[in-house]
């Protein structure tokens, strides 16, 4: 699994914050379409940063709840919703979901259902939450898209191999449709958001995809310590020699429950 320490942190804290992942964000929160007085989940919440975008969206006569299994996480997000009356957060996780059956208008899920192991069980979970018509929107990376122009192909294949091991499912979306079918879900819309890079800025996506792939394959042993950090100083060079591409693709599913 994925492990953070305060260095790790705080290159997280600014790319969470950095226009990437802002506009991933953003792109979830427009298909979840918040209107005043709904009631909202947001799965996954982590630190809190669309929790609290929700809640001024839904107004104080609607409620936003915040569950996410990091404690952690969530003594971030009090801190970002500090002041918003409207917002509820609870430590869980999808598929026991603590939340009263039929009490949601609409629910989000940003890069969470990748980590699912049981992506039915927490489909069906959500949707008893839902209300009739209620919106479902989950955004998950389609991590076979993912593209790192490298010199040395065959490192770079072993890299992507070991970063695939830190999720259950790299093909959220492409299983999505009919999982959400099965579920009682009606899909209404696939919504790629594409990321191009051909800089590596300090808060991009791709600056903190760097970094969470090699600390992944030497905390866990799936690369050599210095063939890892080849692989990242290779990365630093070409984008100094202004030869850096890199691509990946999130794609945004969209569903109302029947």
């Amino acid at each position: 699994m994925l492990s953070f320490d305060a260095e790790t942190r705080k290159l997280l804290d600014v790319s969470y914050q950095g226009a990437d992942i802002t506009r991933r964000r953003m792109a979830n929160m427009d298909a979840l379409a918040p209107a005043p007085g709904d009631t909202l989940l947001d799965l996954g919440c982590g630190q809190g940063l669309m929790t609290v975008d929700l809640a001024r969206a839904v107004g104080p006569s609607g409620q936003v709840i915040g569950i996410d299994p990091s404690a952690d996480m969530l003594e971030g997000a009090r801190q970002a919703c500090a002041g918003q009356d409207n917002v509820r957060l609870v430590e869980g996780g999808a598929g026991a979901l603590p939340v009263a059956d039929g009490t949601l208008d609409g629910a989000v899920s940003l890069q969470v259902f990748e980590y699912v192991p049981d992506i039915p069980a927490a489909l069906e979970d959500l949707r008893s939450k839902l209300k009739s018509g209620g919106r479902l929107v989950i955004g998950d990376m389609q991590w076979d898209t993912f593209s790192l122009a490298s010199d040395d192909p065959a490192r770079m294949a072993r890299m992507c191999r070991a970063w695939e091991q830190h999720v259950a499912a790299p093909d959220v979306p492409a299983q999505l449709p009919a999982l959400l079918d099965a579920a009682g879900f009606r899909l209404i819309e696939m919504r790629p958001l594409p990321y191009v890079s051909v800089t590596l800025r300090p808060d991009s996506l791709v600056f903190m995809l760097l970094h969470l792939m090699r600390g992944y394959a030497r905390d866990n042993d799936l690369m050599p310590a210095a063939e890892a950090d080849a692989w990242f100083a290779e990365q630093e060079r070409r984008a100094a020699e202004g030869r850096f591409f890199f691509a990946l693709t999130h794609v945004i599913a969209i569903a109302l429950r029947r």
